[in-house]
Parts: structure tokens; sequence; C-alpha cells
């Protein structure tokens, strides 16, 4: 019998050590997966404690079962209570438990209950929630260019609805929902969707979906992003014919009168490429005229500027729609002047449309212009301010040569371009001081007109 004793004494003492074991496994290793929470500098720091706290956890149980094993099922019970305390309310919590139970397995469970609320009290873990949530928002760089949706990324911003509680207190704590991350661009509400990049060639099917976004939306985010696209496609003559026949040059037009400047300048580049096509210059010619004055009243220099000067370029390559844009001569003679060096390059080379159609010269120098626009034949300027200068000077004297119109000079003013260019003398004194530029190309040009004169 006393062979039989210690037999079931050993299997007591072994049974009550696994569940030991398995009851500090439960706690530290095998946590369900809703329970975790991801902290980035913290989780190290947990790991290496959970490893030492694991490790004395089964030292004591190898102490318990080694108990057990040489003495008798009563005596086990008590090491168990008195190993694995932590506390005084835990220790007789556990010992209660263990004595009111019937059999290894209620004593076991009673034991895994207890240990369960002493680390659920020690940690703080049982309050923890497993969510993580972030607000929408625009990534800092660039939102529209070659990358789908426009560029928009959402980004998290690091906020967490709870923090890692812990029993001993740490050198430094950090809160990473106050941190507002630094933005570019106001954030803006819902999902940003833009089936296409920019820079995709798009086929006829595909442009009419671009169109209908472009005629359905507001935002003017989604609006700029598929200006640039139509704009993009435009450069391509297949699709500049596409986008006509689709009904596309109307919708885009009417964003012209945006009050959006950014806006104003896409849908300016967007009609700047389907100008090339001379079927799509016969439908834009209906909104020259807005375009013109809307150039001429916008922030000088600016972008929309620029754009709507290109535009009115392209516009008076031919003859058929320069008529339209006579009565803002003036005001290009005046914006020419005031403009800055690239505003001055895009307006000569607009006049210079209207000085190769001799049918426009008689408006053309019948005009008031500022006595100051002499200055721009000076050696000071580069190359292509001189260049082209010289290039119009140079038409509008021949111009008035093949239009007979020197010989009725009294009709013109003392303000107007025929008396500063052709009456002054002032221009060719001017001219032939250049004759000596260091320029070589700007040398032969100035030899070209002084000839002809």
């Amino acid at each position: 019998m006393g062979r039989t004793r210690e037999a079931g004494c050993v299997a007591a003492g072994v049974v009550i050590g696994a569940g030991a074991c398995y009851c500090v496994y439960r706690l530290t290793w095998g946590r369900d997966e809703n329970e975790i929470i991801w902290n980035e500098d913290d989780d190290e720091e947990e790991e290496s404690r959970d490893i030492s706290e694991t490790e004395k956890g089964a030292k004591a149980n190898l102490g318990v079962g080694a108990g057990a094993r040489l003495q008798g099922d009563s005596k086990a019970k008590a090491e168990v209570s008195v190993e694995l305390k932590s506390g005084p309310d835990v220790k007789a919590e556990a010992h209660s438990k263990a004595e009111s139970g019937g059999g290894l397995e209620a004593k076991a469970k009673a034991l895994f209950s207890t240990l369960k609320e002493q680390a659920s009290a020690k940690a703080g873990k049982a309050a923890k929630l497993g969510t993580i949530f972030g607000t929408r928002a625009l990534a800092p760089g660039l939102p529209c260019p070659g990358v789908r949706g426009g560029g928009c990324h959402p980004v998290r911003n690091g906020a967490r609805a709870g923090s890692k509680a812990s029993g001993k207190s740490k050198g430094r704590t950090r809160n990473k929902s106050t941190r507002t991350p630094a933005l570019l661009w106001p954030v803006r509400k819902g999902k940003f969707n833009f089936p296409y990049k920019i820079d995709d060639i798009l086929g006829a099917t595909d442009l009419q979906k671009v169109l209908n976004i472009l005629e359905r939306s507001n935002d003017p985010f989604i609006q700029e992003v598929a200006l640039v696209t139509l704009g993009n496609n435009a450069a391509y003559s297949f699709n500049q014919n596409a986008i006509r026949e689709l009904g596309g040059l109307p919708i885009i037009a009417k964003l012209i009168k945006t009050k959006d400047p950014i806006i104003r300048e896409k849908a300016y580049n967007a009609l700047n490429n389907l100008s090339v096509n001379s079927e799509n210059q016969g439908k834009i010619k209906t909104y020259i005229s807005q375009v013109c004055d809307d150039t001429m009243i916008c922030r000088l220099d600016s972008a929309v500027q620029m754009a709507g000067l290109r535009l009115l370029t392209n516009m008076t390559v031919t003859n058929h729609y320069q008529h339209l844009l006579s009565y803002s001569f003036p005001d290009f003679f005046a914006l020419l002047f005031l403009g800055n060096y690239f505003t001055k390059i895009q307006i000569m080379k607009l006049i210079i449309n209207f000085t190769e159609n001799p049918a426009m010269t008689r408006e053309l120098v019948s005009c008031k212009v500022p006595s100051e626009l002499i200055s721009l034949f000076n050696k000071e300027w580069d190359r292509e301010i001189l260049l082209n200068i010289l290039t119009l000077f140079e038409n509008i004297n021949d111009n008035i040569k093949n239009e007979g119109l020197a010989s009725s000079r009294k009709e013109f003013s003392r303000s107007s371009l025929f008396f500063l260019f052709k009456e002054s003398g002032v221009c060719v004194k001017k001219i032939k001081a250049l004759a000596n530029h260091s320029d070589l190309v700007v040398k032969v040009k100035v030899l070209k007109v002084l000839t002809k004169l």
C-alpha cells in the first residue's frame, strides 16, 4: 500500500504542476488576438517582463511537483497555496477555493481563475480595448500627378483607444494620440476615388466617364484632377476629336467662369491643347472674348494670365478669329510694358501673330501704346526679348509699306504705334545702336531689319 500511495501522490503532483503551467501560459503567452494592442516601444519591455515572469512561475511549478511527489495529497495542496502567493488577499482566496473544490480538476480550475484575476489586477489588462483608429487626411505630397486617386493616401494619426497600464512606473511616457501630423492641404471628408491616373492615355469610353465626373462634381479637387487628365489626353490628336465629339468642350469651358484661379488655369490649359485642332477652334471661338477679358483683369503675371495668353496665342495662329480680339490691342501693349519677362515673351508672340496678317495692320498701328515701349530695344535685354521685338517691328514696317499706310500718316495720333515705330525715328536709332550687339544672332537680325528701312 505504501508504494501505491506514493504513486498516487506523484500523479497528483504532476497534474497540479501541469495545470499551474497551463495557467501561467494562458496569462502570459496565450492571450487572444483581440487583446493585443500594438505599442511600438513598449512591446520589447513587455515581452522581456512576461518571459521573466513565466520562468519564475515555471520554477515555482517544478517546486510544487517535487513536493507533491515526496509528500501526500494534503501536503501538496498546502504547497500550491504557499508557493504561488503574491499578496495576502490572493493567498487566502486561492486556499479557500482549493479546499472547497472536489477533485484535482476542480482544484486546477480554482487555481487558474485565481491566477487570472491576480494577473488582471496587477497589469490592468482587463480594461484594454484592442481597437486602433485613424482620421483620413491628405498626404503632405502633391495631390494629383501620376498617382491613382490623385495622390491622396490615407494616413493614420497614431491615435489609439487605450494605452498599456503597468504596475511598474517607467522612465518616460508617450501619448501618440496627442501628435498632430503636419498637413499642407486641408482634410477632406470622405474618400477620393478618381478612376484614372492623370497621365493615362484614355479611350473614348473612359474619356466619357471623366467628363461625367467633371460635369457632376462640385469638389474643386476632383475638378482639378479631371481637367488635368483631359488636358493631358488633349495633347494627342485622336483624343482632340474624341473630346469634341463627346461634348467635352462646353463642359470644360463652363469652368472658366469659376472664381477658383486653379480651376480656371487648368481649364485654360485643357482648352489650349484642344485648340490645336482646327475644328475645335471653331467651337472655342465662342469663349475667346471671355478668355481675353479675364486674362486682362486677372492678377498680373499670374499662372491664370499666362494660361489665358497661351490659349489666345494658339487661337490667333490662323487669321480666322483674330478680328474677335482687335478691341484688346491697347490692353495687349499695356501688358507688354507692365508684365514680367515671361509675360513679355508671351504677349510679343501673341502680337506677332497679328502682325503676320496684313488685314489687321491698320487697327494694330492705330491703337494707343505707352511711349516706354521703346525701352524694349535696349541691349540689356536678352536674346529672346530682342529677337521678338525686332520681328514685331519688322512685320509692322513691312505691312505699312505693303498697305500704303505711310501716305495716310495724318490719321494716326502721336500716341499711336504708327507714330512710335514710323514717325518718331526713336526706334530706328535704338535699332542702329544694337548693330554692335555681342550676340551674333541679334546682330544678324538687326542688319536684316536695317536693310528694309
